[in-house]
């Protein structure tokens, strides 16, 4: 015995009237986002780390010159 087409329209519509039509589309969306990065795991693919940029050539004096009137 297993689920019919008729249990799951069912199961549907009751979804539908607890969650709302927009909450079920995010939670699709969310569960199908999980799947892909599990399934990307699995692969061994990762992802590059981002790079972490180092701070502007104009930053820098700014911190050098308030280190200097700490000092002074």
């Amino acid at each position: 015995m297993g689920i019919s087409f008729w249990h799951l329209l069912i199961l549907l519509v009751i979804l539908i009237f607890v969650f709302g039509p927009s909450r079920l589309e995010g939670i699709g969306t969310s569960l199908g986002k999980a799947i892909r990065g599990f399934k990307k795991s699995l692969d061994g693919e990762e992802e590059a780390p981002k790079q972490v940029s180092a701070p502007k050539e104009s930053e820098s004096p700014k911190l050098e010159s308030q280190s200097e009137k700490e000092k002074s």
